[in-house]
């Protein structure tokens, strides 16, 4: 194999031989392609349903899916603001509907002749991202080709197609999502930065060039330049963040200027490609902007500012090196001078744009390089750092192939030291490589990214092996008896260390293949997708809720203004979902209805602080806060004051949220990450209010001790286990049947002591409420095995998959018992109502305390009847009454009643009258009548009565939480580790 990285044109082949050396290449690479899409292919059954409904592989894939459906629907446009997420504001989406999505809907328009049905826009989009992922074989083989030859190209594709990490999984078959078109467009823009910087190296255009108007000498660097710029346009229009690229490529323009100056290479040659090529890149990036401000994911000022920062950067170190020399200072000076440029034109940024510097500077900390991961990446499963990055990760993800790069990277380092030519577009690579590894350190997801780095530069260390052992394949090609054994074995060897631990038997079923025939769609979509169908057809359509004639205002395909202050006034009738904000796009694109938070990670705080919540008033004030426009958290993102958040409330605001969607994995696994966005934290909720740092707490204290931890008064708590008993607000309207789940809570305790364990800074070891599921019950198992631990379940709960409740005023239930009933009396509503599930029926208990004049109220949620529906406005509620409220007061003497509360009464906020109330037993002096007297009175005595009547609202939560659900399997729910309170 030839070490010329030079692609050589010319000559007349006159034999097939010769023919096939100069081309074998493309049907070697066509090869890889069709095996690149096989392999993601193979799991395409699993993703086309038989009633036709989509079945997707991630969560974020279903909002690409309704940004295809809008942009087909609106060709040749893309989405640009969106009303039908972040309510009550709505949003820019940013990094959807971007090219990625128009390049897809343009393949669909060709297939479909112009007007593509549903099937056919979904099969195309099926089918797209895997040929997307296929046709990264074609930059990257164009790049390791200028690194090291067409063998080292062809060594890149390989790795590439076996690379069975990140990048295979993001670009399978159901993966509707734009990480497959980063890597294609990143790698389009370094194979044309690299293009463009060789072809400065050869024709050196300098500022006299320029200022000579002399374009036959600048046209083909201005060409290559120029295509650079809209190469990285592009990977921009792709996805708005890849602003990064950007400022890598500020980080290698003034590397590489310094290292020119030092070598006594004029820097004009490669200012001119900066210059050029982000200049490009400021004009087109420009004509993107769909909002102002600074914003990294959407199209903003910051994409051309950055730019033109960095075009304006490299003129000014070409001019500077020229002032430089025209005043003879010391050329090793230079770059010391322009590093501390660099630190004062980030002070005065700090000064004079804080909001700038603090988006550069938060991004670069939280995406580039591993310092400062914020709350929203701590709490993303594929945004938080590997473990073990440079051992167990990379071979996991690489395989040896990562472990070669690295020795690559030290080859490219090596080159001008060992007397061999070196090239700006080396340092590129070297520059490029290194961000790259860093971005994978910092999240795991970016490793999608780093296989493009590991590909490429493998075709470095191929190259110089071949060099190193004299290695001419060509020649062998002509000759294999010109081969020499050592050879063979070398050749032998290298092979081994790249793709055997890609491949079986040593990858067993870590293999590309295996890991793509796995790939199933999103278990969340798919649990949650009975609950937002229901929630499509048996909630009004937003614009109507209340009985509002406003619904065609709201089109779903439609277009809309981005209002000036950024809070989209929504007409009467419009009303958002609340839920964890995993679960936002499937609300938009399943249930078609408007979440308040989404996987965009907005209004993340706020859904966090009303799930913490530990009382419905602070719940109900927070969304009335969130409705009149306020924010309900403080600078350290703690809840407000109540006097505060009453002062902000607007209880006649229109933009209400009017449902309340929770699962399983909120209950479970995922409250720990709800609490890390609001205060007080995780460990405040499972740790008792009044528990001391390493206090002793005996095994028969630890239920006593955290049963009544304050996550059990948290609003998601009561919604979840207590069906919103005793609540005023809040009805279940719908669960789904389809996944009945455990719920675990158990203390880690020292067999020798009977003392629960601590750990550091003093706090238990203890996990409450942690799903059953395979992980948890591997935990359990191996805590088990541990002869110094004992594992001590305190609490089993059942639960369903999803729930869905309604906002609602509540109806008032009044009356007075003339009756004495002594003191310090108590008054309980209760109904038995149907879930319409496998698990029956449940009770709602609401409590309140008889006044002195024998007057009471209550407000409860749930009605007798369901005289009101969609078409009115409200909800076709799948719970329904079994029978009317029973009204028990309770105090020396018992009395009941029954009562209707029509739905009516309920939406409005009207009050019910309790009228009748009749003893339920009579004190009688003790005799042989006393049996017949209770007998005759058909009720318990009083003593029972009052051990029934004195569990109240908890004592009613507790039943529905537990006894009246059914067993039912473990779910499949993400898996949590063992959670320490505190």
């Amino acid at each position: 194999m030839s070490t010329d990285t030079e692609h050589v044109e010319g000559g007349s082949e006159t034999s097939a031989l010769e023919a096939w050396q100069d081309w074998y290449h493309l049907p070697v690479i066509g090869a890889v392609m069709l095996f690149m899409i096989w392999v993601r292919t193979q799991s395409y059954d699993r993703f086309v349903t038989d009633d036709g409904t989509p079945a997707l592989a991630g969560v974020d894939s279903w909002y690409h899916w309704r940004t295809i459906r809008w942009t087909a629907e609106n060709y040749p446009r893309t989405m640009p603001y969106e009303i039908w997420t972040e309510f009550p504001t709505g949003t820019h989406v940013g990094q959807f509907g971007t090219l990625f999505d128009q390049l897809i809907v343009t393949a669909a328009m060709i297939v479909g002749l112009g007007d593509p049905s549903t099937e056919t826009l979904y099969t195309v989009s099926l089918l797209a991202v895997p040929v997307m992922a296929a046709l990264v074989a074609i930059p990257v083989f164009y790049a390791g080709r200028r690194l090291g030859g067409t063998v080292g190209g062809i060594v890149s594709v390989i790795v590439l197609a076996l690379a069975p990490g990140q990048f295979l999984a993001r670009s399978s078959v159901g993966q509707l999502d734009h990480h497959v078109g980063e890597v294609l467009f990143m790698a389009i823009a370094i194979v044309a930065m690299m293009v463009a910087l060789r072809a400065a190296e050869r024709e050196k255009p300098i500022y006299e060039l320029v200022a000579e108007n002399d374009w036959d000498a600048l046209r083909t660097p201005a060409l290559y330049s120029g295509l650079a710029g809209l190469a990285l346009t592009l990977y921009v229009w792709v996805w708005p963040s890849a602003v990064l690229l950007i400022g890598i490529f500020g980080v290698f323009f003034a590397v590489q200027l310094c290292l020119d100056y030092l070598r006594g290479v004029s820097p004009d040659h490669v200012a001119f490609v900066g210059a050029v090529s982000l200049g490009v890149t400021t004009i087109l990036t420009t004509l993107l902007i769909e909002r102002s401000g600074i914003g990294v994911t959407t199209f903003s000022y910051l994409q051309p500012l950055v730019a033109l920062l960095v075009a304006v950067g490299c003129v000014f170190m070409a001019w500077l090196a020229r002032e430089w020399s025209s005043r003879d200072l010391e050329r090793r000076y230079y770059p010391a001078a322009v590093a501390g440029l660099i630190v004062v034109a980030f002070g005065i940024m700090w000064l004079a744009l804080p909001s700038l510097y603090s988006t550069v500077v938060g991004n670069l900390t939280s995406r580039l390089i591993p310092l400062d991961p914020g709350t929203g990446t701590l709490t993303i499963v594929e945004a938080q750092p590997p473990d073990n990055f440079f051992s167990e990760y990379t071979f996991d993800e690489f395989g040896a192939t990562f472990y070669t790069m690295l020795a690559g990277l030290v080859l490219l380092v090596a080159r001008p030291f060992l007397g061999r030519e070196y090239r700006a577009e080396y340092t590129l690579i070297l520059v490029w490589s290194l961000f790259l590894i860093s971005m994978a350190a910092t999240q795991i997801r970016f490793a999608y990214y780093l296989v493009l780095a590991v590909a490429v530069v493998n075709a470095v260390f191929v190259a110089d092996v071949v060099r190193l052992f004299n290695l001419d394949l060509q020649r062998g090609a002509r000759s294999l008896r010109e081969i020499e054994t050592y050879q063979v074995i070398v050749v032998l060897m290298v092979v081994l260390l790249l793709f055997a631990p890609l491949l079986p038997p040593i990858a067993q079923d870590n293999t590309a293949m295996e890991r793509g025939e796995a790939a199933s769609p999103h278990s969340d979509a798919m649990v949650w997708e009975d609950s937002t169908h229901w929630l499509e057809s048996n909630t009004p359509v937003p614009g109507a809720y209340g009985g509002n004639d406003n619904a065609d205002k709201l089109d779903y395909y439609g277009t809309y203004e981005y209002p000036d202050d950024g809070d989209y006034d929504y007409p009467d009738g419009t009303y958002g979902v609340m839920s964890w904000w995993d679960y936002g796009h499937l609300i938009t694109t399943q249930g078609e209805r408007i979440p308040h938070s989404n996987p965009f990670q907005q209004n993340a705080r706020t859904s966090s602080a009303f799930f913490t919540a530990e009382s419905e008033e602070q719940s109900e004030l927070i969304l009335e806060a969130i409705a009149a426009g306020e924010n309900p958290l403080d600078d350290d993102n703690n809840v407000r004051s109540t006097e505060d958040l009453e002062a902000m409330a607007d209880e006649d605001a229109h933009e209400q949220m009017r449902y309340v969607m929770i699962d399983d994995q909120m209950a479970g696994g995922k409250f720990s990450a709800i609490t890390a966005w609001s205060g007080p934290g995780y460990g405040h909720y499972v740790t008792p209010e009044d528990y001391e740092p390493n206090e002793q707490i005996e095994r028969d204290e630890i239920d006593e001790r955290f049963g009544d931890a304050p996550y059990h008064d948290t609003t998601l708590s009561r919604l979840y286990f207590d069906d919103a008993s005793g609540m005023e607000h809040y009805r279940l309207v719908h669960e789904n049947d389809e996944r009945t789940v455990g719920f675990v809570s158990y203390a880690l305790v020292d067999p020798s002591t009977d003392q629960v364990l601590h750990g550091e800074n003093g706090e238990p070891q203890v996990a409450i409420n942690q799903m059953v599921d395979e992980r948890t019950q591997i935990q359990i198992a191996r805590l088990q095995q541990n002869p110094n631990v004992d594992v001590e379940i305190f609490d089993e709960r059942q639960g369903s998959a999803v729930k869905t409740y309604e906002r609602v005023e509540g109806a008032t239930i009044t009356g007075t018992v003339d009756q004495p009933v002594g003191d310090d009396a108590t008054v309980t509503a209760e109904i038995e109502l149907d879930s319409g599930t496998e698990r029956g029926t449940f009770n709602y208990t609401q409590e309140a305390e008889l006044e002195d004049d024998g007057s009471f109220e209550l407000t409860v949620p749930y009605a007798t009847d369901d005289e009101l529906g969609v078409e009115d406005g409200y909800t076709n509620s799948s719970v329904e009454a079994v029978d009317s409220y029973t009204v028990t007061v309770d105090g020396d003497e018992t009395y009941q009643a029954e009562t209707e509360v029509p739905e009516t009464a309920v939406v409005e906020g009207e009050t019910v009258e309790v009228e009748g109330f009749e003893a339920t037993g009579v004190e009688e002096p003790a005799g042989e009548n006393a049996d017949e007297n209770e007998d005759a009175a058909g009720n318990e005595t009083g003593e029972d009565a009052e051990s029934d009547g004195g569990g109240g609202a908890d004592g009613g939560g507790e039943a529905t939480g537990n006894e009246n659900t059914t067993d039912g399997a473990a779910g499949s729910a993400a898996p949590v580790p063992v959670r320490t309170a505190g």
